[in-house]
């Protein structure tokens, strides 16, 4: 049985250490699988970019613009890629200079534990099944027939529907809405203010009125996937809409019912994705891009910012423009219209001429 305490999740008025964190170089390369040169029993304290960075601390540099400017600064130690350098300034030099960066972050700078427990302001129905670990902030309502794993987080003010299931080492955000009997993965991120299982955009016209098809259906999250901040995903209407495993999505984007998209896709923000439609794994979606409904966007396709999507996209292919076409279809189309001013002032010429 879980209990019950008064104080929040997190625990802002215990004292902080007097110092932060330091780690050796050889502890950050060690965990970033990064190579040193120079002193490995150097410390560092945190990351911090180039611009100001100070003595102690981390910096990076991904490519020749930046690395001038990271072995100048008076960071003590530089993340580089493999390549020679001549520098008296400590470095970890790795394959991948911002998957090293990442792996470096959540070291130096990891997220404050949750305390486990239901604070006593939450709303926890007798039905529902909460873990141990798991932490339950202020003004939570777990409904009936919930179940919350191992590890998870639920910040203030998360209403988890009934019949839901959140599984272990999943986070939620404050002010997130979790309709009933949606399932999420492990390891889910769900940032503040989305709304997961919302009903879907669904009406048909009759005898003059847009008469409402119920939405009876869920929505599935696979492991390891990311929901940005007030972003939608729309329950099935009949069935489920699906997001894969490792697919990260960006704030303020819009999914439609039944939707599925794959594994390790890219939605980016204020992209809208109508329903039914199908998004493969690895594709990208950019930001403000819309896809009509009941199309196929194949695995890791690409469809540039601002594009309207009328027509499925085979796989690994690269589309852009409203409405979208294939990419090197679209740039030459952008060419001619730049070009019809000269071309209409050539006829008028012309005509005059003639």
């Amino acid at each position: 049985m879980i209990t019950l305490r008064g104080g929040p999740c997190y625990t802002p008025t215990e004292p902080q250490p007097a110092n932060m964190p330091t780690y050796t170089l050889q502890k950050i390369a060690d965990h970033i699988d990064g190579r040193i040169k120079g002193d490995p029993d150097t410390l560092i304290i945190g990351i911090s970019p180039v611009e100001g960075a100070q003595s102690g601390f981390l910096t990076f540099a991904e490519n020749e613009r930046y690395l001038d400017k990271a072995l100048e600064s008076e960071a003590t130690a530089v993340i580089t890629p493999m390549v020679n350098i001549s520098s008296n300034k400590c470095l970890i030099q790795v394959n991948n200079v911002r998957a090293g960066l990442a792996k470096a972050l959540t070291l130096l700078h990891p997220e404050e534990a949750s305390l486990p427990g239901i604070h006593a302001t939450s709303v926890v129905d007798p039905t529902a099944t909460v873990a141990t670990s798991a932490c339950i902030g202020p003004h939570c309502i777990v409904e009936k027939g919930a179940r919350i794993g191992e590890h998870v987080t639920l910040m203030g003010h998360v209403t988890m529907g009934a019949f839901g299931v959140i599984e272990e080492d999943s986070k939620v955000f404050p002010n997130v809405t979790i309709y009933p009997k949606t399932k999420i993965g492990k390891r889910v991120r769900i940032h503040a203010g989305a709304v997961i299982g919302s009903d879907g955009y669904g009406y048909v016209l009759d005898h003059g009125f847009h008469r409402k098809i119920p939405q009876v259906g869920d929505v599935i999250i696979g492991d390891d996937v990311e929901i940005g901040a007030n972003t939608t995903l729309d329950c099935g209407a009949l069935g489920s809409t699906r997001i894969g495993k490792g697919t990260k999505i960006d704030n303020l984007v819009q999914i439609g019912h039944n939707v599925e998209i794959g594994e390790h896709a890219i939605i980016i923000a204020q992209t809208g994705v109508a329903g039914s439609s199908k998004i493969g794994n690895y594709t990208i979606l950019a930001g403000q891009s819309g896809i009509a409904g009941h199309l196929s966007i194949g695995e890791k396709a690409v469809v540039a910012a601002q594009s309207g999507v009328m027509h499925s996209i085979p796989p690994g292919e690269q589309w852009m423009g409203s409405p979208a076409s294939p990419s090197k279809q679209a740039k030459r189309q952008l060419i001619a219209i730049q070009q019809l001013p000269d071309l209409l002032r050539k006829i008028k010429r012309f005509f005059k001429a003639n």
